[in-house]
């Protein structure tokens, strides 16, 4: 017997709670949408009607990388304002900027 799971195949995407669906910006198809909105704000509500559970979960990664090579400090509103910009060019501009001399990890092979 082996270990994991015992699935074959590619995983199936998540669904939300809701059975919601949006035109993902990212993706170009429907998919399931957020279950709420991630902020209180026009972004927000434009993230929530645009941008797939599936997409969101790929910002969330990037979002690591972005506060971590830029050594962002969240609690300035200087950085909460940068992240916001970064999150707004990703899902609707030209993506977000990899910080200067961004080298990407290298995978295992």
């Amino acid at each position: 017997m082996g270990c994991g799971s015992g699935m074959v195949g590619p995983r199936s995407v998540e669904e939300n709670k809701t059975g919601r669906k949006v035109f993902c910006v990212k993706f170009q198809r429907e998919m399931p949408g957020l279950d709420e909105s991630p902020f209180d704000n026009e972004l927000g509500q434009r993230i929530f009607a645009n941008v797939s559970k599936e997409a969101w979960k790929l910002w969330m990664e990037q979002m690591k990388m972005i506060m971590n090579e830029y050594r962002l400090n969240l609690g300035t509103k200087e950085s909460q304002e940068f992240l916001m910009k970064q999150m707004e060019d990703y899902f609707f501009g030209e993506g977000s900027a990899f910080p200067p001399n961004f080298v990407p990890p290298r995978t295992k092979s």
